[in-house]
């Protein structure tokens, strides 16, 4: 299990990244919305995108979940 936040902050190409605790890209506090512990980086996209339709795994921390 591991801690995931989404960047409230979107990439040039309007998606926003979801990161794992630990990740050399993790947002600051005031530009993540926390989505709490989860069994896999699939589950915390699936969170993010409550919160942005646009969503994308952080190609460093989630590489199962990144798609270029």
């Amino acid at each position: 299990m591991a801690y995931y936040c989404v960047n409230k902050n979107a990439q040039p190409n309007g998606t926003h990244e979801v990161h794992k605790d630990g990740c050399n890209w993790y947002p600051e506090e005031k530009n993540r919305v926390d989505l709490g512990t989860h069994s896999s980086c699939k589950l915390a996209l699936e969170e993010a995108q409550e919160y942005f339709g646009n969503v994308n795994g952080c190609a460093y921390c989630c590489p199962t979940c990144h798609r270029s």
